[in-house]
Protein backbone atom coordinates (compact mmCIF):
# COMPACT_ATOMS: atom_id res chain seq x y z
CA UNK A 1 0.00 0.00 0.00
CA UNK A 2 3.26 1.79 -0.08
CA UNK A 3 2.90 4.18 2.81
CA UNK A 4 -0.65 3.91 4.14
CA UNK A 5 -2.60 1.40 6.10
CA UNK A 6 -6.29 0.74 5.30
CA UNK A 7 -8.63 -1.15 7.08
CA UNK A 8 -12.51 -1.45 7.26
CA UNK A 9 -13.19 -4.53 9.53
CA UNK A 10 -14.43 -4.65 12.59
CA UNK A 11 -17.88 -2.46 12.68
CA UNK A 12 -19.86 -4.18 15.39
CA UNK A 13 -23.21 -5.58 14.08
CA UNK A 14 -25.26 -2.55 16.11
CA UNK A 15 -24.50 -0.64 13.56
CA UNK A 16 -28.11 -0.01 12.04
CA UNK A 17 -29.08 -0.27 8.54
CA UNK A 18 -29.45 3.16 8.11
CA UNK A 19 -25.45 3.13 7.64
CA UNK A 20 -25.64 2.12 3.76
CA UNK A 21 -27.33 5.53 3.24
CA UNK A 22 -25.29 7.59 5.44
CA UNK A 23 -21.83 6.02 4.93
CA UNK A 24 -19.52 6.17 7.85
CA UNK A 25 -16.91 9.25 7.81
CA UNK A 26 -14.21 8.96 5.89
CA UNK A 27 -10.66 9.89 8.07
CA UNK A 28 -7.15 9.65 7.00
CA UNK A 29 -4.68 9.99 10.09
CA UNK A 30 -1.14 11.00 9.06
CA UNK A 31 1.40 9.76 12.01
CA UNK A 32 4.66 8.71 11.27
CA UNK A 33 4.95 7.25 14.92
CA UNK A 34 3.69 3.66 14.54
CA UNK A 35 2.25 3.30 18.09
CA UNK A 36 0.02 6.61 18.03
CA UNK A 37 -0.71 5.35 13.97
CA UNK A 38 -2.10 1.93 14.90
CA UNK A 39 -3.43 3.26 18.28
CA UNK A 40 -5.46 6.35 16.92
CA UNK A 41 -6.50 3.82 13.74
CA UNK A 42 -7.83 1.42 15.94
CA UNK A 43 -10.01 4.07 18.36
CA UNK A 44 -11.58 5.37 15.19
CA UNK A 45 -12.33 1.97 13.48
CA UNK A 46 -14.21 0.68 16.71
CA UNK A 47 -15.94 3.97 16.85
CA UNK A 48 -17.86 3.21 13.15
CA UNK A 49 -15.22 5.28 11.09
CA UNK A 50 -13.86 4.41 7.78
CA UNK A 51 -10.00 5.18 8.52
CA UNK A 52 -6.70 5.12 6.14
CA UNK A 53 -3.11 6.27 8.01
CA UNK A 54 -0.46 7.16 6.20
CA UNK A 55 3.41 7.13 7.65
CA UNK A 56 4.13 10.52 6.45
CA UNK A 57 3.31 14.02 5.21
CA UNK A 58 4.21 13.30 1.55
CA UNK A 59 2.38 9.33 1.81
CA UNK A 60 -1.04 11.61 3.17
CA UNK A 61 -0.28 14.31 -0.23
CA UNK A 62 -0.22 11.15 -2.23
CA UNK A 63 -3.55 10.05 -0.58
CA UNK A 64 -5.60 13.12 -0.72
CA UNK A 65 -4.81 13.52 -4.00
CA UNK A 66 -6.31 10.01 -5.33
CA UNK A 67 -9.17 9.63 -2.64
CA UNK A 68 -11.49 11.75 -0.58
CA UNK A 69 -11.82 12.17 2.99
CA UNK A 70 -14.25 13.87 5.46
CA UNK A 71 -11.46 14.31 7.64
CA UNK A 72 -7.36 14.99 8.37
CA UNK A 73 -5.76 14.16 11.51
CA UNK A 74 -2.20 14.77 10.96
CA UNK A 75 0.68 14.96 13.61
CA UNK A 76 3.30 18.14 12.59
CA UNK A 77 6.76 16.99 13.11
CA UNK A 78 7.35 14.36 10.59
CA UNK A 79 10.23 12.91 7.84
CA UNK A 80 9.65 14.03 4.79
CA UNK A 81 6.32 16.83 4.96
CA UNK A 82 5.28 18.29 7.97
CA UNK A 83 1.75 18.87 9.42
CA UNK A 84 2.51 22.48 8.34
CA UNK A 85 3.68 21.82 5.05
CA UNK A 86 1.02 19.65 4.56
CA UNK A 87 -1.52 22.15 6.21
CA UNK A 88 0.06 24.46 3.02
CA UNK A 89 -0.71 22.44 0.32
CA UNK A 90 -3.92 21.56 1.20
CA UNK A 91 -4.91 25.24 1.51
CA UNK A 92 -2.93 25.57 -1.50
CA UNK A 93 -5.24 23.35 -3.55
CA UNK A 94 -8.22 24.36 -2.43
CA UNK A 95 -9.13 21.77 -0.92
CA UNK A 96 -12.13 21.94 1.46
CA UNK A 97 -11.01 19.65 4.44
CA UNK A 98 -11.27 19.88 7.85
CA UNK A 99 -8.07 19.17 9.74
CA UNK A 100 -7.19 18.30 13.19
CA UNK A 101 -3.52 18.79 14.10
CA UNK A 102 -2.79 16.18 16.84
CA UNK A 103 0.89 17.22 17.79
CA UNK A 104 3.07 17.49 20.56
CA UNK A 105 3.84 21.23 20.50
CA UNK A 106 1.85 23.49 17.88
CA UNK A 107 3.45 25.07 15.45
CA UNK A 108 2.09 28.59 17.02
CA UNK A 109 5.02 30.88 15.04
CA UNK A 110 3.36 29.18 11.98
CA UNK A 111 -0.13 30.03 12.51
CA UNK A 112 0.48 33.31 13.39
CA UNK A 113 1.85 34.06 10.48
CA UNK A 114 -0.06 32.12 8.26
CA UNK A 115 -3.64 32.26 9.96
CA UNK A 116 -5.01 30.82 6.93
CA UNK A 117 -3.43 27.58 8.06
CA UNK A 118 -5.40 27.62 11.14
CA UNK A 119 -6.61 24.01 11.41
CA UNK A 120 -10.39 23.57 12.40
CA UNK A 121 -9.18 22.14 15.85
CA UNK A 122 -5.64 21.00 17.89
CA UNK A 123 -5.14 17.95 20.17
CA UNK A 124 -1.70 17.77 22.59
CA UNK A 125 0.40 14.83 22.79
CA UNK A 126 -0.32 12.82 24.91
CA UNK A 127 -4.12 13.15 24.83
CA UNK A 128 -7.09 10.36 25.38
CA UNK A 129 -8.62 8.08 22.76
CA UNK A 130 -11.64 10.09 24.30
CA UNK A 131 -10.53 13.62 23.89
CA UNK A 132 -9.49 12.44 20.46
CA UNK A 133 -13.31 10.55 19.55
CA UNK A 134 -14.68 13.98 21.22
CA UNK A 135 -13.06 16.35 18.85
CA UNK A 136 -13.73 14.29 15.88
CA UNK A 137 -17.40 14.35 16.58
CA UNK A 138 -17.56 17.85 16.79
CA UNK A 139 -15.54 19.20 13.92
CA UNK A 140 -17.63 16.68 11.52
CA UNK A 141 -20.89 18.22 13.44
CA UNK A 142 -19.56 21.32 12.63
CA UNK A 143 -18.54 20.77 8.58
CA UNK A 144 -22.06 19.00 8.37
CA UNK A 145 -23.74 22.36 9.45
CA UNK A 146 -21.74 24.73 7.52
CA UNK A 147 -21.98 21.74 4.50
CA UNK A 148 -25.82 21.47 5.34
CA UNK A 149 -26.26 25.20 4.99
CA UNK A 150 -27.05 25.61 8.71
CA UNK A 151 -27.55 29.22 9.95
CA UNK A 152 -26.57 28.24 13.51
CA UNK A 153 -22.84 29.77 14.34
CA UNK A 154 -20.55 26.59 15.36
CA UNK A 155 -20.25 29.00 19.23
CA UNK A 156 -23.59 28.45 19.73
CA UNK A 157 -23.47 24.29 19.47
Amino acid sequence: MKGTETSHAGEPASIPLQSHTNPPDRILVVEDDLFFRRLSTEVLLRAGYEVEAAIDGAAAWQALNTDSYDLLITDNSMPKVSGVELLKKLRGARMALPVIMATGTLPEEEFTRYPWLQPAATLLKPYTAEEMLRMVKKVLRETDSIAGGSHLSANLI
